[in-house]
């Protein structure tokens, strides 16, 4: 039997959502072990001078416990 756990993951890029779900999901797993999935639950950007300046988001990432 395998126990998952949810944790949330907040992450930034200046390029794309897709850079910055990238991103997070490699942040995490330096100190996360045995990452199952990624959920990305919402996502935002930042805007200056009429053009978007950083892209975020919000990930659920499940793993497993050891």
């Amino acid at each position: 039997m395998s126990v998952l756990k949810v944790i949330e993951v907040l992450s930034n890029s200046d390029i794309s959502w897709e850079d910055a779900a990238r991103k997070g999901v490699a942040k995490a797993a330096k100190s996360v072990k045995h990452i199952r999935s990624v959920y990305v639950k919402d996502h935002s950007a930042s805007v200056s001078g009429g053009e978007i300046t950083e892209y975020r988001v919000t990930l659920k990432l499940t793993f497993e416990l050891e």
